[in-house]
């Protein structure tokens, strides 16, 4: 029982100091946030002058649907960034070394993904902020604000999952982000994230109904600007803990298998 507590006090340990060193690696190297901070403060800025008075009649009555939009989308393409930091740490032989050192053999995946949950925190405070500054006003209350970060994080965070399998199974860095950016991007303007779903033709209608990023926006939408949660968030929530529940076993056992 000692030694199986000694073991898991060393895995956090050791998972901390890794989680600490993808955050220093961002803190030498800034352009590792723009996916976090700049972009996402762009396309916000971007989206409420250009399509706000088109799609909703002023720049403030598209904030609503924006906001929860544009935050769904900075976090959907900022989660592919586990994967390419594991390729990229593969391509140059860091995993190789890691092998020699006397830390716990998970803490090298497991550092980077709690780092990641930092790095959602961050996306989510500059979308809501530059909202704010723009006029959003937040409908619902502190819980339901705290819940729904509680959502976009770990939503995000069970994503992150997928990437990091993906990480060790593509053998190219570019390739990943070239998916993953793809990929993401269709699915989110394939969404509700922008604009109504009865403006779109039928058959597309029906694939926005089923797309998990419009039950994502949807979620958050009824908690920033109403504090309501209905059956989105229930099933955003459960879909998170399936997503977990199958990959984080799968990328493991790659991992290990790797290391």
């Amino acid at each position: 029982m000692k030694n199986t507590l000694k073991r898991l006090t060393k895995a956090c340990r050791d998972t901390l100091t890794f989680a600490k060193r993808s955050l220093l690696k961002i803190y030498h190297n800034p352009e590792k946030l723009f996916d976090v901070t700049f972009t996402p403060v762009l396309f916000t800025l971007m989206f409420a002058y250009l399509f706000g008075g088109a799609i909703a009649g002023d720049m403030k009555n598209y904030l609503p649907t924006l906001i929860p939009g544009i935050l769904v989308q900075s976090l959907l393409t900022a989660t592919s960034a586990t994967g390419v930091q594991m390729r990229e740490d593969i391509e140059k032989g860091v995993f190789d070394r890691f092998k020699s050192l006397p830390i716990a053999r998970i803490a090298p995946l497991a550092g980077p993904l709690v780092a990641d949950l930092v790095r959602y925190l961050l996306c989510t405070g500059f979308v809501i902020v530059t909202g704010l500054i723009l006029g959003w006003h937040i409908g619902g209350s502190f819980v339901a604000v705290i819940l729904a970060i509680i959502l976009a994080v770990f939503f995000s965070w069970s994503i992150s999952w997928i990437f990091a399998f993906i990480g060790q199974v593509i053998t190219s860095s570019a390739a990943i982000t070239g998916i993953s950016m793809t990929v993401m991007m269709l699915l989110t303007f394939l969404s509700n994230a922008f604009i109504p779903v009865k403006t779109l033709p039928k058959f597309l209608q029906a694939f926005v109904n089923l797309n998990p990023v419009s039950h994502f926006v949807t979620a958050l939408r009824d908690l920033l600007n109403n504090g309501a949660i209905h059956s989105n968030f229930w099933l955003l929530l459960g879909l998170s803990l399936v997503i977990v529940v199958i990959f984080a076993p799968l990328t493991t056992i790659k991992y290990s298998k790797t290391i």
